[in-house]
Parts: C-alpha cells; structure tokens; sequence
C-alpha cells in the first residue's frame, strides 16, 4: 500500500502543484520543507519513529512555477466538467457527450471557457439554437476557466477525486454552487 500512495503537494500559498509518492512526501516531512495538512490515519512505523501517512502536503518555501495556460480543447472540457451533462447531470463516456456552446454560434456565442458545456446528445438536441432563458433548461454549474493551472494535469494522473483532496483542487466549491 505505501509503495503506490500518492500524496498531493500543495505550494506554501495551498495551490496544488503536484503529485508525488508516499516516500517523497515522508522525505520532505522529516527534512523540514513540508508540513502534513491532511493524513488518512494509517500510520508508518519504524523503531524510533511514528509518524502518520499524509494524504496532502504543503511546502514551507513558495515555489513560482512558469505560467502554463491550460489548452481549450474537447479533452479538457471533458475533464473540466467531469464527463458529465451540465443540463441533466448524468455521467457519460466521452463519446456519448457533445460540446454545448450555452449562447449559440448562430448569436454570436464564442468557442471560449465561459461558454462551452458538455452536453448529452439527447440535452443538446433539446437546447437546439436557443438561449437558456428560453427554455426550461438550466446549468449544473456555470462554465469557467479552471483556475488551478494543475488541475488538468492533476485529474489527468490520479483518475479518481480523492476526499482529501477535495478543497484544494475545487470540488468541493463546484459541489457548492450546485446545491
């Protein structure tokens, strides 16, 4: 189990900025340049030593990292929204979604974060050429450039949303805004 854990490192300022191993995390642990914020409960032991398993890490010393947009394009609109409709909120594989712009191309709607949606095909049919205050349709969550420049890359590696994790790749405030 400790040979596949993977922790998140978070920078001083808590903006995740990657993944690495349990070993690298209980390293810098113990060399003093990161504190745990978030642990399991499963504890590593030696003869001298106890100390528990992070799940999240932080970094004492910021670290700047080069700006990297993040690309516009079907994958990551995908993995933006989770490989769910925006209007119905069912899970699909990606092939069974389309991209949805919420003010249409035909009224001036641009291909940009703010205004593309994935979509079943069934809700995209639905929606057509109309605007939302047209029709009795709704967003699950209104669509926004990510903000964390890692949180691509980070959903990308790990393939699941691990609950410790949550509020710092922005979950949990996308969870709030549905409810």
């Amino acid at each position: 189990m400790f040979a596949y854990h993977r922790v998140l490192v978070l920078n001083s300022s808590y903006e995740a900025i990657n993944i690495c191993t349990a070993r690298r995390a209980v390293v810098m642990l113990l060399t003093d340049k990161a504190d745990a914020v978030e642990h399991n409960g499963e504890v590593i032991r030696s003869s001298s030593l106890t100390i528990h398993l992070p799940e999240v890490i932080r970094l004492r010393k910021f670290i700047k990292l080069p700006y990297r947009p993040i690309p516009f394009c079907r994958k990551n609109i995908l993995l933006r929204d989770g490989y769910k409709c925006q209007y119905c909120g069912k899970h699909y594989s990606p092939d069974k979604l389309t991209l949805d712009h919420v003010i249409p191309v035909s009224r001036n709607g641009r291909d940009s974060w703010n205004n593309v949606v994935t979509a079943c095909k069934k809700c995209n049919h639905r929606k057509g050429n109309f605007l939302l205050g047209e029709i009795d349709m709704h967003l699950l969550n209104p669509p926004k450039k990510p903000t964390l420049p890692t949180y691509l890359h980070l959903v990308r590696l790990m393939g699941e949303r691990r609950e410790e994790w949550r509020k710092y790749l922005f979950f949990d405030e996308v969870q709030a805004q549905v409810e």
